[in-house]
């Protein structure tokens, strides 16, 4: 059997009706992820008060576990109803009276409510807690016996792994042992016959080997003078007439067999060997025995033979380094699954690590996001079998930040994931501070990461982290083909080539309505995976850096592309920033003679990223604008202006909540003169980044 649903009303940041929270769990391993106070712990806590915990840890109630809804208004009950399925026969047969029947299938509910009781704030008996079964709560108790059946495997964020796997009563390495069926397997200690070999000691029990250990001891001589010390110096002048006093120095007397066996295990250890010297010692830290403790509970919960086998784990990274964390999802999914001796053991764990995240299925990911949960199973958001098999490969750790974000910006290549912080930065508009997150998806599967966010049934709650997509235009001006050496005229055949990459404003009609009509359909496609929280923002005329320089920035991205090209140089020393700008500035007005256009002087500007990096660039023109901040000769006010419109209107939707802008003053005039590109590349393709 396995938990497969959770139901919360009025627990902490739950309330009841539409607020209320019912959420469904994995077989094997669910991964909760989210911000900060979205949940994930008073899920693991609810949990914790159904079903109790093999530790035994007392959970008190606490006032502020009942719910406060928006009018300040304190709930009275809490309702928590845990469901598991898939019980087998036995299973069948041990909660026969509790399990609940439809369609021939049983299923066991298991309702915990708590209800407040109004008296005197001295009153001890505050809240009367049930724990009942069927869904609404209308069948019989549970007993203490059933209820220690359903316990749960907890381990706590910070936890003291070295402690939890050192000697002492009840410990965990004892309670592990225990389950091994051979543990109380060899003979008996006999005090006639004691061992007289080591093998005849190797044949004895664990129990009858500490009966051996004992008989030792209390043959030990200084063990007897100590004894007869006690006795004779001590206890004897201090006795009554016919009432003697006497001690007698031993281990610890077990009566029976199995209890005699359980003092044993509980004076035993676990520890990592120090792979140098072979001995067991205090060599390794938090990460390295947490993973040992991980381990011991895993293999406590498959060699069990009855019970539920879960284990609640919150943020398993802790104290494990990237590499180490990687490893233990590896290792979690394989003990979810049957092994050779072993039961398949149910994970669920809440964890803030994108390295963590991007490892889980995202199958196997349930996103807490402002009281609910969104699972990420194939049946609940808008991902296809494909995409799923597309973020498998691509979802990793640098993308994974998504799932933690209170506002994405989704871009397609590193000079967007660099400038687009410092821009918002720059508009007041901080990322850091608004809990924004940058993911930079490569260039490819754009629209595969936003339907993350988006679920095929709205009926049940939408995500509401606003996702800004942004992605270029991807169509150039009918001047830039030649400028960028595609074709050499307007005769070139190649301008009749439909197989060929690029696109220019010709392509989209004859007339100049005709265009407008193609460009606008264009637009549409690459916006028709919007809906919900998503939507996308396209370049306003061809790609990032392009329309930077349209809308007001010609002189920095030009001069950035300048840097990048020569950056070797510069960092040899070869030549300062200083003399390759100003020998940019120089060569402004030679473009401005050949190129009359605004577009042909951007374009010739683009053609520049020919030879470029336009992530180099980006670093470079993040410099050439915070100069002008300093400066004194750009503040937010005309930087608004100064930016293409799309760029404000994306950062505005991710950081507000999805308030758009309505921002639209016109474009001023680009800076005059440009840098003719100093050598002629040869032609190439439109860079995709």
């Amino acid at each position: 059997m396995y938990l497969s649903a959770l139901k919360i009303e009025n627990f902490r940041q739950f309330g009841q009706a539409g607020h209320s929270l019912q959420m469904s769990f994995n077989k094997g391993v669910t991964a909760l992820v989210g911000e900060n106070d979205a949940g994930k712990t008073a899920v693991i806590d609810a949990i914790r008060y159904v079903l109790q915990t093999r530790d035994a840890e007392y959970m008190k109630l606490q006032l502020e576990d009942f719910h406060i809804n928006d009018s300040g208004v304190q709930a009275d009950t809490i309702t928590l109803v845990c469901t598991l399925d898939d019980l087998n026969k036995a299973e069948l047969g041990a909660f026969a009276e509790y399990v609940t029947y439809k369609s021939k299938i049983g299923r066991l509910h298991i309702h915990w409510s708590a209800k407040r009781v109004h008296g005197s704030n001295l009153t001890r008996r505050w809240a009367d807690i049930s724990v009942r079964s069927g869904g609404k709560g209308e069948g019989p108790s549970l007993d203490a016996g059933v209820r220690q059946l359903l316990a749960t495997a907890y381990l706590k964020p910070l936890r003291d792994a070295e402690r939890e796997m050192s000697p002492g009563r009840n410990s965990r390495l004892s309670q592990v042992l225990s389950s091994f069926p051979t543990i109380d397997a060899g003979n008996d200690f006999d005090t006639v016959s004691p061992p007289a070999t080591t093998s005849d000691a190797e044949a004895l029990s664990i129990a009858g080997m500490g009966d051996y250990m004992r008989h030792l001891v209390n043959k030990h001589g200084a063990i007897i003078s100590a004894e007869q010390a006690i006795n004779v110096n001590y206890l004897a002048p201090l006795s009554l007439a016919g009432q003697p006093l006497t001690s007698r120095i031993s281990f610890g007397e077990g009566g029976t067999a199995s209890a005699r066996l359980k003092q044993v295990l509980e004076r035993l250890e676990l520890g990592l060997l120090d792979h140098a010297s072979g001995e067991s010692r205090g060599v390794y830290g938090l990460g390295s025995n947490n993973v040992l403790f991980m381990a011991c509970e895993l293999l406590l919960l498959g060699k069990e033979p009855d019970g539920l086998p879960l284990l609640l784990v919150e943020e398993p990274e802790a104290h494990l380094h990237p590499q180490r964390q990687l490893q233990l999802m590896d290792f979690l999914e394989k003990a979810a699954k049957p092994g050779e001796g072993l039961r398949p053991v149910q994970v669920i764990l809440t964890t803030h690590s994108p390295n963590l995240s991007s490892k889980i299925p995202i199958q196997n990911l349930v996103m807490m996001h402002r009281g609910q949960a969104f699972s990420l199973a194939e049946d609940q958001t808008c991902l296809g079998a494909d995409d799923y098999r597309f973020l498998s490969r691509f979802l990793d750790v640098t993308k994974a930040g998504l799932f933690f974000a209170k506002g994405l910006l989704v871009v397609e290549g590193d000079a967007e994931a660099i400038l687009l912080p410092a821009l918002a930065h720059w508009l007041g508009k901080d990322l850091t501070k608004h809990g924004v997150s940058v993911i930079n998806v490569g260039g490819v599967g754009l629209r595969r990461y936003s339907k993350i966010m988006q679920r095929r049934d709205i009926s049940k709650g939408e995500i509401t982290i606003p996702t800004a997509c942004i992605t270029d235009m991807d169509v150039m001006p009918d001047c830039a083909p030649e400028i960028l050496g595609l074709v050499t005229g307007s005769a070139d055949p190649k301008w009749k080539n439909t197989d060929r990459r690029w696109k220019a404003t010709c392509d989209f009609g004859a007339t100049a309505t005709d265009q407008e009509d193609g460009l606008e359909e264009h637009r549409k496609k690459r916006t028709e995976s919007d809906g919900q929280c998503v939507r996308t923002y396209v370049a306003d005329h061809w790609t990032l850096e392009y329309d930077l320089a349209y809308s007001g920035f010609a002189r920095e991205v030009h001069a950035a592309a300048y840097f990048a090209i020569n950056e070797e140089k510069i960092d040899k020393g070869k030549v300062t920033k200083a003399d390759l700008l100003s020998a940019a500035d120089d060569a402004l007005k030679a473009i401005e003679t050949t190129h009359s256009s605004k577009e042909a002087r951007c374009s010739a500007i683009y053609k520049l990223f020919k030879r470029a990096s336009k992530s180099i660039a980006a670093q470079h023109l993040i410099d050439l604008i915070d100069e002008r901040f300093i400066a004194g000769t750009l503040n937010v006010t005309n930087l608004r202006g100064l930016l293409p419109k799309y760029v404000i209107h994306a950062i505005e939707y991710a950081t507000c909540g999805g308030a758009i802008s309505t921002v639209g003053s016109a474009a001023p005039a680009i800076n005059s003169g440009v840098v003719a590109d100093p050598d002629s590349p040869t032609a190439v393709e439109e860079d995709k980044e």
